[in-house]
């Protein structure tokens, strides 16, 4: 649906004979940003990043099947603490809503509990805003028990601050004493408290899922496996790379957030190392502090991998935007999002160029520094995979030390212990010996070095 802008026309003639099907409305109240009159471009490149941001709170309704009855830009020159948007815009929101039957409106924005419900009473309609949105495509998504948690920590974290007295009937016994003692319980008091009470068994729950998969990394840093993590905005593509990267089927959709859960499979590097690579949920602009607090233990196996991936939708018009948003997620989780030896820039669905586009792009690629490259692939077609795979393994590598060393073929102890401790990347018996190159972490060289008698390669192989 092409979005509409809702600047105060509300005599504005719609399609005659039109009938409207739809029962949402969905509302993009965006701060007006005055370019200037003599700025005509700089306006319209405010105006089509508006019409992305409306296009993508549409995208995240329909990805819990809403049916959008119509989509609204509602600029506005400054957030009204009551209602966030003017009372005119109300008034015109409430008429169209109301000839739409729409019985919810989304707001693309953050709304206060006061704002939301002064919302509703005016618009006679249910309100959700972006958060609450955000939340509902969760629940809808999680599938397994940890993602459920995590969701529904968050959701009661969001719906604390949303209780209205809307119970006073029901309010306990009076306490104190004579006529000093004020109304004792009151519902929403209960509410809160067994709010509370959940919110504590959830976080105590999520702990022990905390602790399982410390284990788990534990238990593939003694392989050991390294960890290459995906992360990146939602729908840039990350589930349909980890797909061709370890040739699995994980879900991978053209929809907002098709991937939830977290999943770990083993990737095979080009000179036959292998790592595990995690694909993560997606991140989006302006994404709920509740999901980034609640989802720790997820991403946890971002702030634990040796290699990000950051994967972006090239073809994207908002592009830019987006790698924004996901660098301050990724601060807000301690991760420097410029450190280039851990970060991988990677430029998805390359294919949708041309040949003169595809050059362009290439030649904006090799501009960029040496520490800060930026790979271009394809996940639906391949193209630049090999490339991908060889950057992850060169990156590996610097994390690691490379040694040759010569042990008696009797050791079958020592043999066995360097297997399970190191990457082996060379083996041949000769004399009754066994001649080894092998790739080690930096904590565990000098064992290696004392142990064997390894020396250090100047070059790897």
């Amino acid at each position: 649906m092409e979005p509409r802008n809702f600047d105060g026309d509300a005599d504005r003639p719609r399609s005659a004979g039109a009938k409207q099907t739809g029962r949402v409305l969905v509302i993009g109240p965006y701060l007006r940003v005055r370019a200037g009159g003599a700025d005509a471009q700089l306006e319209s490149h405010i105006q089509r990043n508006a019409e992305a941001r409306l296009d993508e709170a549409a995208g995240l309704a329909r990805a819990i099947d809403l049916v959008i009855a119509d989509a609204i830009i509602a600029p506005i020159s400054q957030i009204r603490p009551a209602t966030y948007i003017g009372k005119g815009k109300v008034e015109e929101i409430a008429a169209l809503a109301k000839s739409l039957e729409a019985e919810l409106v989304v707001m693309d924005c953050a709304l206060a509990p006061i704002q939301q419900r002064n919302l509703e009473k005016e618009l006679h309609a249910k309100v959700l805003d972006r958060t609450g949105l955000i939340l509902e495509i969760f629940g809808r998504r999680a599938k397994t028990k940890e993602g459920s948690l995590q969701v529904e920590l968050a959701h009661l974290n969001y719906q604390r601050s949303r209780l209205v007295r809307s119970w006073t009937h029901l309010e306990r016994q009076r306490g104190g004493f004579g006529f000093m003692g004020g109304p004792g319980e009151t519902q929403i008091e209960a509410d809160r408290r067994l709010i509370q009470e959940r919110i504590s068994k959830l976080e105590g729950e999520l702990k022990k899922v905390q602790a399982t998969r410390r284990l788990h990394r534990a238990g593939r840093q003694r392989v050991p496996y390294r960890v290459v993590a995906l992360v990146g905005y939602t729908n840039a593509g990350k589930s349909t790379l980890f797909n061709r990267l370890t040739r699995a089927d994980v879900q991978a959709a053209d929809m907002l957030f098709a991937t939830l859960d977290p999943t770990l499979r083993a990737l095979t590097l080009p000179h036959g190392g292998k790592a595990m690579l995690s694909d993560t949920v997606g991140f989006i602009s302006n994404l709920p502090t509740q999901l980034v607090a609640a989802f720790r233990a997820t991403l946890e196996e971002v702030l634990e991998a040796d290699v990000i991936l950051h994967v972006r939708d090239i073809s994207h018009e908002d592009a830019e935007a987006q790698q924004s948003d996901v660098d301050a997620v990724l601060r807000q989780l301690g991760i420097n999002p410029d450190d280039s030896g851990r970060i991988i820039e990677v430029w998805n669905k390359f294919d949708r160029y041309d040949s003169e586009q595809r050059e362009e792009l290439l030649n904006i690629a090799a501009r960029r520094p040496e520490d800060h490259p930026a790979m271009l692939v394809s996940a639906v077609s391949g193209e630049g995979i090999d490339a991908l795979l060889a950057a992850i393994e060169e990156r590996l590598a610097a994390k690691r030390t490379t040694l040759d060393l010569s042990i008696d073929a009797a050791d079958g102890a020592g043999i066995s212990w360097l297997h399970r401790n190191s990457e082996v990347l060379a083996k041949e018996l000769h004399d009754g010996r066994f001649d080894m190159t092998v790739r080690v972490d930096e904590t565990k060289r000098d064992i290696v070095v004392n142990r064997f008698d390894a020396v250090p390669r100047l070059s790897a192989p």
